[in-house]
Formats: C-alpha cells, structure tokens, sequence
C-alpha cells in the first residue's frame, strides 16, 4: 500500500475507534443517569467520617451515593451478606441500625439501579430492594417573599410578643391584614396564656439543616447533653454532634445553605418576645437540625432515612425528641422510608408531614411519607390567610388528616434575615410546633394519644369538607386547653 492510500484507512479507522469509545461512555452515562439526578453542590460530596473524628474533619476519599436499599431477611448474617455483595462486585454503603438488616448498598460497577435492585430481589435472603430515589423540593409557583410591609397589631385583651415583625403573621393572629379574615389562625394568641413552649421539648427538623446561628433561632437550638454520648454510626464510626447531624457529608455540621428548613424552624421555634424578628409557635422549645438535602434542596431517601435513624438514636440515649417535622416528599413509595418511620413511632415520635403542592388528591395519588397509614405520621394541607385550601395544596378526605395555614408565611431565612414563602412546607412546621406546645404542658402523653388531640382540636371549615380527615385547621389554643 502507498503512503498515498495508507492515511485514509488510518484516519478512517481513528474515526470508527472514537466513535465506538463515545457509544461507550453514552451507555455509561445511560447507566449511572440516576447518580446524575441526585444533584451534589461544592463542598457536599460524600465523605466517610473516621473514627473520633471531630465535626468537619473528613476522609479525602469520596464516598459515593448507594444506588439499592436492600432488606436482608431476619437470621442472614452479616457473613453471607458480605458474600453476596462481593459476588455481585457491590459493597455495604451503611448500615441502618434502627431496621435490622436494611443496608444502603453501593454498586461498584455503575449499573442501571433498577437492575440492581432487580438482582437483590431475585435472592431468596431479600425481603425487598429498591432503588434509593432522589427527593427534592418543590415549591408551589406563587411562592410570596416578604416586602417591607408592617400592620399594626390588633387590639384586644391578650400580650402579643414584642417581635417587630409579629403583626405580619397572620397565621398566628389574623386580624384581617393583607387581605385576610379576622380569626382565620391557628388561635396562638389565646394559647400562649396557657404555654409558649418548653426548652425540655425537642423538635427534629429534617430538611436542607438549619442556620443555627440565626439570631431569631440560636437561643433555641438544641445542643447535646454532656450525659449523652456522641452519635455512633457502626459503619462511620463516632461524630461529635453538637447541634444534630448532616447526612449529605456524614458529619455532625447541619448548617443549611438552601434556607427552606431554616425557615421552618422559625415557624416551630423562632425565640418569642426577645424584640427581634418573629415569634415561633413556641417562644421556647429545643430545635434539632437535620440535614439530608443540599443546597439546592436535592437528597435521596437513604439520606432522609439515615437522619431519622439518627433521631431515633437520639431519643433511645435520652433525648425527649418527640417530634419529626418533614416538609418534603415524592410520589415514589419506599418500603425502606416505610419501615423507618414504623420504628419511630415504637420509639414514641410524632412524625408531620407536608402532604405535598400538586393540587392533588392524595386518595387517588399518594404522596410519600404523608401518605403511608402510620400510627405516627400526620399529613397536613396548606390553607390561605382566608382560611382556604391554597391553590397549590394537595388534600385527601381519608389520606389528608388536618390543616394549617401554608401561604405567605413569614419566618427566619439564611444571613439573619426573613422572608415570607407558600407551600404545605410551611404548614407542617405550624402542627408540628403546636404538638411541641401541648408536650410542653403533657410531658408524658404517649404517641398515639398526641396525635389524636391535635386531631381532636381543630376548627371545622366548610372549605375543608370532604377535604381532610378532620375537616378542620389546627387550633393551639384548644389542643393546650386554653378554650
């Protein structure tokens, strides 16, 4: 062959080799396409935590997201689980120690996780495996960011709180500002004769963290006991929580960087009558951050399980953590998700949950963690300052079970500022902070016995008929007995 006729096959044949590499790395990327959904920010990557590491000193190795949860029947070893993952060329990601034999595992390969999932199903050691989906935020499409705009408080017999801001929200007194109808609350005003709340009440807030720096919330975050041990996860090993747990970074700093579960820890607790800002549900009570969410407000379900692990871990050293507030879902259901908040409730926490902002009826269409038919868990709709279904707001007649006002709700947002925002996000932390009012006056009240009385204690709305279980918003003022 001459030199003439050798350089075209040679050029043609780099051609067919780079095209078959790109097919390649198209399947690769096909493959691993959920990793690439479960988004990472800077500065949030998965991390290993060694042993009696302290908060932010973390392994340079990365650690990657699990694609299954798999649950291994009762009496299958850890022997025989260590030999099937290496089989199948997988390992262990975590454990989760609260459900025995439910690991996170991470398959080394990058193979499709349906796949995957399909593999461990097909073992007669698996009671399921699934694939462990991304949740995110979703915020209705009319979300309200605060102006500059104050009301002046109404004038009856009761103290409002010396916050400077109090007069805009409405939630807690609705006087008729902006628009609404006088009396369309949660009826704080007329509670807070009775209780403003208890730092000996702990709220876990699993969301995107908490800025527990925040001025309006320092005061209120809650700090470990020096008689409680560090949180000790058997595969990470020990973490210094200070203030609560990270699961994107498992570590023990849940600073947010989003904003949303900072702003639903000022719905629960911002401190009340201290002339800043807002005032909480409660003006006293013990926040417990918990982040599994990034900064762009993107987690997966194994993360949302390991922060309820955590809690529960907590609550058995010690910890009166009674309550889970949970403003987030999806419409995949997890038995995984499942089984962690079935061990909540037998560890005595109330588990509230956003019922989601698809204006759907979740009878027809679940939406998950709201929607599973726990003991525990209380699924909650969004209403207006006119004491309506927001727009947005999903409900049920038999899977929705109470209301709470949801839209323009002004709270603390990131930097030590505040900013008004819609959704059921906002509506959960209102239930959830009145259940943390009636503990602080019924210490001992079993799980099922507070969920009914928040239940129990609702004003009944005709906009609600048909809608929600009850058929009614929350009332604190009732459910601590101040009526």
């Amino acid at each position: 062959m001459n030199r003439n006729n050798f350089l075209p096959h040679v050029a043609l044949a780099v051609i067919l080799i780079l095209i078959a590499a790109f097919a390649g790395q198209l399947r690769r990327w096909q493959q691993s396409d959920w990793k690439s959904r479960v988004r990472m920010f800077p500065g949030e990557s998965k991390r290993p935590f060694l042993k009696d590491q302290e908060m932010g000193r973390s392994d340079s190795s990365p650690l990657a997201v699990p694609e299954v949860l798999v649950k291994f029947k009762p009496g299958v070893s850890e022997e025989t689980i260590q030999a099937i993952t290496s089989r199948f060329h997988d390992e262990v990601e975590d454990e989760i120690e609260a459900v025995p034999g439910l690991d996170a595992i991470d398959d080394l390969d990058d193979a499709n996780p349906e796949d995957v999932a399909a593999q461990y199903r097909a073992l007669p050691e698996v009671e399921y495996a699934e694939v462990n989906s991304e949740i995110s935020l979703i915020e209705p499409s009319d979300v309200a960011q605060s102006e500059e705009t104050y009301f002046s408080p109404s004038d009856d017999e009761h103290q409002h709180p010396q916050d400077p801001r109090f007069a805009e929200q409405w939630a807690l007194d609705n006087h008729g500002q902006g628009g609404g109808t006088q009396g369309a609350d949660i009826s704080a005003i007329q509670a807070w004769s009775v209780t403003t709340g208890s730092d000996d009440v702990v709220v876990a807030v699993i969301d995107t963290g908490v800025d527990y720096t925040h001025s309006d919330l320092a005061n209120n975050i809650w700090v470990r006991p020096v008689n409680v041990p560090p949180y000790v996860d058997r595969r990470v090993g020990i973490i210094q929580d200070l203030h609560g747990y990270n699961a994107v970074a498992n570590n023990a700093d849940p600073m947010d960087e989003n904003g949303h579960g900072t702003h639903c820890a000022g719905i629960i607790g911002a401190e009340g009558s201290n002339n800043l800002g807002i005032a909480g549900v409660n003006w006293k009570v013990r926040i417990m951050p918990l982040k599994f969410m990034n900064g762009g407000g993107f987690g997966n379900t194994k993360d949302a399980i390991e922060c309820i692990n955590y809690v529960i871990d907590r609550r058995n050293k010690g910890v009166n953590v009674r309550v889970i507030s949970a403003s987030w879902g999806s419409t995949i259901k997890s038995r995984a998700l499942e089984d962690i908040i079935r061990k909540a409730y037998d560890a005595g926490i109330l588990f509230v949950a956003a019922s989601g902002n698809a204006s759907t009826n979740t009878d027809r269409s679940p939406h998950y963690p709201s929607s599973y038919k726990l003991k525990n868990v209380i699924s909650v709709a969004a209403l207006d300052r006119n004491d309506q279904l927001a727009s947005f707001s999903n409900y049920g007649p038999t899977s929705v079970h109470i209301a709470a006002p949801g839209k323009e709700i002004l709270s603390t947002w990131l930097n030590d500022d505040y900013e008004a925002h819609s959704g059921t996000s906002m509506a959960t932390p209102m239930v959830a902070g009145v259940a943390a009012l009636v503990l602080s006056k019924q210490p001992k009240l079993s799980v099922e016995a507070l969920r009914q009385k928040l239940l129990d204690s609702v004003d009944k709305l005709d906009s609600l008929k048909g809608r929600v279980v009850t058929g009614g918003r929350i009332n604190a003022a009732k459910a601590v007995g101040a009526d």
